[in-house]
């Protein structure tokens, strides 16, 4: 039951029978349709920035979203196979809540981030990239910086930060990620990413996949955030290997009146395959194996030893490991447990996560609340 529980800690697990797929079908009422249309990254961020950064073989050319203009600059590392975009949400709210600056950046191999080795996802590669494009944003004299990192991204940030990659960091933060049951989960990995969808028919139908299936459990962010995490698939429509793959990806309890709604809208949904676009995975997480365990073993112990305040946010107090048990005991860190949620936190309870990083930066005076929000 462990080990289910925490299966999922490259990406977001599906939920427990009985969890939101029942409770979001009362809350709907019946005949109403959720809207699953894609949203912009416009909507949530000001700018996009594609940051050039140097490297032997050529350049890199990191994809980053951007808001604000004064105050710290949030630093935002998503999970594995997810993108900046899993951060728009919560980056609109956090902006209403504090004076800061944010930047969600795509990290190496992921959303519309290009580099020339998309292979080399190492814990120390991928640090080293956070560090090269701070600086080339910022130079020398970098602005105060408070990194955030969710899951593989929160793995990151912790090597980031102890290898002191950014000298103005100011605090550190991580979402849901804690060495003890990460490397519990990395035995069933692969079978859980060998039971997701391969391919969908349209975006609208990997939003509707990854709502219904509790990847993400709010609704507005999977449909700005589900664009990078999926990409055209260069497979024509007609394939066999594509056609057999859209069959019932949507795996929820029904009742007989939906099912048979659902066989007539899946029977013109068929019909319409071949005039649409196909999308997979951007992202082969099952090709990354080799590199899990150099993102979380000794996670613990170096997320100790930053020198920084550092806040953990989970989903479950039964997360805790050892050595956070032991540390959190010192007070060597805050932690803060946000229930009802699914692994990624950050979208499904954006306010949530950016009352508790709020309140935790405004209490270390790294910046202030904004005047109107506490109006």
């Amino acid at each position: 039951m462990e080990r289910q529980l925490h299966l999922n800690l490259l990406t977001s697990r599906p939920p427990m029978a009985g969890g939101l797929q029942s409770s979001s079908k009362m809350k709907m009422g019946p005949g109403r349709k959720r809207d699953f249309t894609p949203l912009s990254w416009s909507q949530y961020f000001e700018t996009i920035e594609d940051v050039e950064v140097e490297n032997e073989n050529g350049k890199d050319i990191f994809r980053a979203y951007c808001s604000g203009a004064h105050g710290p600059v949030l630093l935002l590392l998503h999970g594995g196979g997810h993108s900046a975009l899993s951060w728009a949400v919560f980056t609109a709210v956090i902006c209403s809540r504090i004076n800061c600056r944010v930047v969600a950046m795509d990290l190496r191999a992921h959303g519309d981030t290009k580099v020339k080795n998309p292979d080399d996802l190492s814990a120390d590669t991928m640090a080293k990239d956070i560090g090269k494009v701070v600086e080339v944003l910022y130079g020398d004299n970098p602005p105060p910086i408070m990194i955030i990192g969710h899951s593989m991204g929160g793995a990151i940030a912790v090597h980031t930060a102890a290898a002191n990659h950014i000298p103005s960091l100011l605090g550190l933060c991580v979402i849901d990620v804690v060495e003890g049951t990460a490397m519990d989960a990395l035995n069933s990995m692969q079978n859980f990413l060998r039971s997701r969808p391969k391919t969908f028919k349209s975006l609208e139908n990997a939003i509707e996949w990854s709502v219904k299936s509790g990847q993400i459990r709010n609704v507005e962010s999977a449909r700005v955030s589900m664009g990078g995490q999926v990409k055209k698939c260069e497979e024509p429509p007609g394939s066999p290997a594509v056609s057999n793959s859209i069959d019932g990806i949507i795996e929820e309890e029904e009742d007989e009146e939906e099912e048979e709604s659902n066989k007539k809208r899946m029977k013109e949904d068929d019909q319409e395959v071949k005039k649409e676009s196909i999308f997979t995975w951007r992202v082969e997480l099952s090709k990354t194996e080799k590199y899990w365990e150099g993102w979380f073993r000794g996670l613990s112990a170096l997320f100790l030893t930053c020198p920084v305040p550092k806040l953990l946010l989970l989903a479950g107090v039964d997360r805790l490991d050892k050595d956070l048990t032991i540390g959190q005991m010192q007070g060597k860190f805050q932690m803060q447990v946000l229930p009802q949620c699914g692994h990624a936190v950050h979208e499904d309870a954006p306010e949530k996560v950016a009352d508790a990083l709020a309140t935790f930066m405004v209490r270390h005076k790294f910046t202030e609340f904004k005047e109107a929000y506490l109006c």
